[in-house]
């Protein structure tokens, strides 16, 4: 029987589950209910400094992870994922406290110059109402932020997104050459974290593949015009009919901004 993951487990503890959780609808609702994912990749031993700024501005759920940069040499100063051990941060906050949050990070990590890192957001679109309750409790406080920010909020909403995350999960150790084949499409770089993975024995049958338990899971931002190219390569190099056997997606980012840069 597959483990549960860290989500579940956590969600699994939460007062108020219902048998069957309602998550959201595709009823439109008020903006300050929006969530977003907020990803900070820095250095690892700045990873503290980040968390220390979730706890002081309250932030209800956050994680870490350990992860290694690939970015090649021309954008390492400039975006601080090159070669080197990351911390790859991310959690959960209302749209309208979103512009504060990525603010207070930026504010801690700004003296350390261009290689700080880089944060971006990508919006969930549906959540379990427990969950949501949880956010609930400060809508009154951002109701005034979203009022005095309506441009940072309206952000993202129609759907024009100038960035994408490509994700992407191979058998451990071809994670390299996976790197090389998207720079060769246009990638600039990526983050590199362990994971193990699990599969149904019915997905393995459809797919006529053997799960090794050990993974690599990549993270490579790009800009939109660039995400077809990369992950059409990536697919036809290293898709589920090679050694790599990898599975390949993308997210939608509405939000990127550099940790060091004015």
């Amino acid at each position: 029987m597959a483990k549960k993951s860290l989500f579940a487990k956590l969600f699994s503890r939460l007062p108020g589950k219902q048998p069957d959780p309602v998550v959201w609808k595709s009823t439109p609702r008020p903006e300050q209910y929006r969530l977003k994912i907020i990803f900070f990749i820095t250095d690892w031993n700045r990873a503290n400094i980040v968390s220390d700024v979730f706890v002081e501005e309250k932030v209800r759920f956050f994680f870490i992870r350990k992860g290694m940069g690939t970015a090649n040499s021309e954008i390492l100063d400039l975006l601080g994922i090159g070669a080197s051990e990351k911390a790859v941060i991310f959690c959960m906050e209302q749209a309208v406290g979103v512009p504060v949050l990525m603010k207070e990070v930026r504010k801690k990590l700004r003296s350390y110059g261009p290689g700080a890192g880089i944060t971006f957001t990508v919006p969930i679109s549906a959540i379990n109402d427990p969950i949501l309750l949880i956010f609930k409790q400060s809508i009154l406080k951002n109701e005034k932020i979203a009022a005095g920010n309506p441009d940072e909020e309206s952000a993202g909403i129609a759907g024009e997104y100038s960035h994408d995350l490509i994700m992407v999960i191979v058998n451990q150790g071809f994670s390299d050459e996976l790197m090389n084949t998207a720079r060769s499409a246009g990638a600039t770089g990526g983050t590199v974290m362990h994971a193990r993975g699990q599969a149904h024995e019915g997905a393995v049958k459809f797919f006529g593949v053997s799960v090794q338990e050990e993974k690599e899971f990549i993270l490579i931002l790009t800009d939109r015009k660039k995400k077809s190219s990369i992950m059409q390569a990536i697919c036809e190099t290293h898709g589920l009919g090679s050694d790599a056997q990898g599975i390949v997606f993308s997210l939608p980012v509405d939000d990127v901004m550099g940790l060091s840069l004015d």
